[in-house]
């Protein structure tokens, strides 16, 4: 009888927090830091508007974080329901709470790849050609949880140089995320500055996509001051990732939605995504099992 009434009780627990998912009338969308708040959340307003207008909720809010941490503890706390992160930052959220957020989605490049590449930029006139040139000199991270601007420039940059990055260099620095961090070389405040790109199409064009070509189309760097001096291995592209609390069916129809994205407002989609992508494919958290490897034994949660 009472192993009877605990199965009923779990089933009503768990029905209530089905109707709770469906009765949704505030979502909640993170962005993460890196680029100026103002062009954030212009970039998102579409992505907003689709959202209240295909979902029927009452409000969609959105939360440009100061940091990439910013919105990890958002999703970690639940204040949050979805976001769009680094492979590192996702691997810090799993690290923390395996259950707390579920990844539905990545992006495809235009050649077919869900990879990127973290790349070191520097000013042409520095002098600099490849990281070993840079030895002694200053570099520039983007965000303790980047992916590109932190993690992978901390493990594979050495095996190039041959030793610790805090050693083959006079000094590193984090200057508070992607766009900073690609202006603070351009202004020479770094040396080398690492930051995220897709690594294809032409270097004239910031690339097909990520942090330098956002800045190549806003007019705020000349591609042809700067110089590509190292880069990384191929890196998982960040997942879309829902509070796996909202359950099964609203990870289904939100993936359904961005799969349609592309298609049902392209310029809605570049803008979100910042670059020239094809278009969104699915992707199973052991997707990313390497990057949760790396950040366990590099950094921690």
């Amino acid at each position: 009888m009472l192993k009877n009434t605990l199965f009923a009780a779990a089933a009503l627990f768990a029905l209530a927090g089905s109707a709770s998912a469906a009765d949704l009338k505030e979502f909640r969308v993170g962005i993460l830091g890196g680029e100026n708040e103002a062009d954030r959340l212009r970039n998102y307003a579409c992505l907003a508007d689709h959202l209240k207008q295909s979902f029927g909720f009452e409000k969609v809010s959105l939360f440009p974080a100061a940091d990439y941490d910013g919105v990890i503890q958002g999703l970690l706390g639940g204040t949050l329901d979805f976001a769009e992160l680094g492979a590192s930052g996702y691997a810090a959220t799993h690290i923390k709470d395996p259950k707390a957020v579920t990844p539905i989605l990545t992006t495809e490049q235009k050649d077919g790849s869900t990879g990127y590449y973290s790349i070191g930029l520097a000013l042409k006139s520095s002098g600099i050609k490849t990281i070993m040139d840079a030895k002694g000199k200053k570099l520039g991270y983007a965000d303790p949880d980047s992916t590109s601007g932190y993690l992978v420039p901390l493990t594979q940059i050495p095996k190039t140089t041959n030793m610790p990055n805090d050693k083959f260099f006079a000094s590193t620095q984090f200057n508070g995320g992607h766009e900073n961090n690609l202006l603070a070389a351009y202004d020479g405040k770094v040396d080398v500055a690492v930051d995220d790109s897709s690594g294809i199409g032409n270097f004239k064009d910031g690339f097909t996509s990520g942090t330098f070509r956002k800045e190549v189309d806003k007019g705020a760097v000349d591609p042809n001051k700067l110089v590509e001096v190292w880069r990384s291995p191929l890196i998982p592209n960040g997942p879309l990732v829902v509070r796996t609390a909202l359950g099964a069916e609203w990870q289904t129809k939100l993936a359904d939605f961005f799969t349609k994205l592309p298609a049902t407002d392209k310029k809605c989609f570049d803008a979100v995504e910042g670059g020239d992508f094809k278009g969104y494919v699915p992707v199973k958290p052991d997707f990313y099992n390497a990057i949760i490897d790396v950040r366990k034994h590099a950094i921690g949660g």
